[in-house]
């Protein structure tokens, strides 16, 4: 359980909670200082001593991050690799997988655009078939639906755990065990979820999961991980490799390295490899239950007041919400209320329908603030954020 002492505590290890008051932590949270002083010690001895030789002297800490981020989601190290972000972990798990005509891909309306462009991209070059399964009355995946729609020919479903567009969280462990019954590939989009709540791979049941560093686990900006299932990562032939994922071995062949290491690239951030590292650690210091359990008292406590200011209309969707809470306010665009809190320093975003057109342009709505919270953020910015709003909904 996290105390008031916790939370203040937390704020004093956050420079930038002096600044701001932050509710765009599904956008990118404000880092911990101990993962700001990690990344900018390793900058500072490549700047002393040059990149190769700051690698080698950090080595062990470098290492460290498979650990971390193993023991974070209930995997093996060898089942991570270190990708630059999110996007491009899931792409590398997507585009390896040997697609051929006629092929189904299973997804669901909440799925997100960059998601949904893959599929897109993959149906015309391949002639995949992309099949969206159904909502429940709750607004969350359809089970049923899903399980409704795998054939002998699908060979992949593929969801977003928590969309970046709305409050929902998907029955991502419900819809793994359709996929095991059914023998069916799943590819999980953990992006949102990864740091915010409990991740157990093995509980989900998913195959790959991908997630990112710079939103709820409170990493460097350019960090995420690629989570693959050892026994399948060994058959799949990565999109691009190079000289870290294959050997040379004669003038003609190549062989290809095991685990989850083969997805990676020669080249990478080690500053924010090592600040990931910390992210990760810091968290599990905390707990994930209790870091999910603040999270779920300050994001009910928003949605709460949000629907005591005439004409606000909180839009999240599903059973189960998570830390971001989407909101529309009759007669005023969503990035003229960004624009209003961001000159009283307070962080929010803007989803636009495009972001999520199978959900936010199939409810009728052109865009969407989104006010993500964090277990450092405090009641009092709640109320803070909340008065902001009404004396912005007022002059309309």
């Amino acid at each position: 359980m996290i105390t008031e002492n916790d939370v203040e505590k937390f704020r004093n290890s956050t420079a930038g909670t002096k600044h701001v008051t932050h509710f765009n932590n599904a956008g990118s949270s404000l880092t911990p200082d101990c993962v700001h002083d990690a990344v900018i010690r390793h900058l500072e001895r490549e700047r002393q001593i040059g990149g190769y030789e700051a690698k080698a002297e950090a080595q062990a800490n470098i290492n460290s991050f498979y650990d971390e981020a193993a023991k974070l989601i209930g995997a093996t190290p060898s089942e991570i690799a270190f990708i630059e972000n999110a996007t491009r972990a899931w792409d590398m798990a997507f585009y390896s997988l040997p697609f051929n005509e006629g092929d189904e891909i299973i997804t669901v309306a909440s799925e997100y655009a960059s998601n949904y462009l893959a599929y897109l991209q993959i149906a015309k070059r391949k002639g995949v078939v992309i099949k969206v399964a159904a909502n429940d009355p709750s607004g969350q995946a359809d089970v049923d639906s899903i399980s409704k729609l795998i054939t002998s020919r699908t060979k992949l479903i593929s969801i977003t755990h928590v969309p970046s567009t709305g409050g929902l969280i998907n029955p991502a462990e419900a819809i793994g065990k359709i996929a095991r019954d059914h023998g069916v590939l799943y590819l999980l989009d953990a992006c949102q979820s990864v740091g915010q709540l409990p991740i157990d791979v093995t509980a989900i049941g998913c195959d790959m999961l991908s997630a990112t560093g710079r939103k709820f686990l409170r990493g460097p900006r350019g960090t995420g991980f690629l989570y693959v299932r050892q026994a399948l990562a060994n058959t799949l032939e990565p999109v691009l490799i190079d000289l870290h994922a294959a050997h040379w071995d004669t003038q003609n062949s190549y062989s290809i390295i095991d685990g989850a290491k083969r997805f990676e690239n020669w080249e990478c951030y080690y500053a924010g490899k090592i600040g990931l590292a910390e992210a990760i650690r810091y968290a599990r210091n905390i707990g994930l239950d209790n870091i999910a359990a603040r999270n779920k008292l300050l994001a009910g406590l928003l949605r709460e007041k949000l629907q005591t200011i005439d004409g606000v209309t909180v839009t999240d969707l599903g059973v189960n919400k998570s830390a971001i809470v989407t909101f529309t306010k009759s007669g005023i665009d969503a990035e003229v209320i960004k624009d209003c809190l961001s000159k009283q320093h307070i962080n929010v975003s803007v989803s636009p329908a495009s972001y999520s057109r199978l959900d936010l342009g199939a409810r009728g709505l052109s865009s969407v603030v989104r006010a993500s919270v964090h277990y450092f953020n405090s009641e009092v910015e709640v109320e803070r954020v909340i008065a902001a709003i009404a004396a912005i909904a007022a002059i309309t």
